[in-house]
């Protein structure tokens, strides 16, 4: 099977490289694919040095899958391309989970919705979406599921490789004089954040994603689970 990845050099993609040698995944032939920026680097498939290709420039044609995991904004441009060239595409953002023509999948719950991917696109859901979906399948099965109720706490690397280097440099500084913590809350100087409106080491933020500016004072990560579930479900009111 020729398989590409779209952000191969990422903090995703270079999970979705590992995955596919660590599982033995049948793969005849694999391309990596990036930005302009990461174009003509090299990256490590097996023995063999594979060359990154500019995702916006190249041509797809004769992959069989493309794993996608570039972001929203590049995978609505991106996705269409590799589609368009006969390849079947797996888009790990959130630019296609709502769309009516693209099945919303996971594997242990609806695999049969693969059958109506006729734009040549599956949607992965959100990570919170995700790992609650095969705990509330047989739940739903079972009684029927009117309403949840959901709490989440999720990782600095939902942010990326810069959350996780963000709570990587805060937590070495502070680590060294956390014992002055207990006499004073302020004894330790927090780097400055960058990515994260507050210092996160050590620490929770009550909020994760952005607001929509729709009325509801909710966050963008909350109506992804709230949507998604639904859709995966088949439960228009849940």
């Amino acid at each position: 099977m020729k398989i590409g990845v779209v952000g191969a050099t990422g903090q995703v993609g270079s999970v979705m490289r590992a995955i596919l040698a660590e599982r033995n995944f049948p793969v005849s032939d694999i391309r990596f694919f990036a930005s302009s920026r990461s174009a003509g680097t090299t990256l490590p498939w097996g023995d063999r040095q594979i060359t990154v290709e500019d995702a916006e420039t190249a041509d797809p044609s004769g992959l069989d899958i493309a794993l996608f995991s570039s972001g929203a904004s590049s995978s609505r441009v991106l996705a269409p391309r590799f589609s368009a060239a006969g390849v079947m595409v797996i888009d790990n953002s959130s630019a296609w989970r709502m769309d009516p023509e693209v099945p919303l999948i996971v594997s242990e719950v609806n695999p049969s919705e693969i059958a109506n991917a006729h734009k040549r696109i599956i949607a992965n859901p959100n990570c919170t979406t995700m790992a609650a979906m095969p705990v509330l399948k047989p739940l739903h099965d079972e009684a029927g599921l009117v309403r949840l109720i959901v709490s989440t706490y999720q990782a600095v690397s939902g942010g990326g490789l810069a959350g996780v280097d963000e709570l990587d440099k805060q937590a070495r500084q502070v680590a060294d004089r956390a014992r002055d913590f207990t006499y004073h809350g302020d004894a330790v100087e927090m780097p400055t954040p960058t990515k994260f409106t507050k210092p996160i080491a050590f620490n929770v933020l009550p909020f994760a994603g952005k607001y929509v500016d729709d009325g509801s004072f909710e966050t963008d990560e909350e109506q992804k689970l709230r949507f998604e579930s639904r859709k995966i479900l088949a439960i228009p009111d849940l």
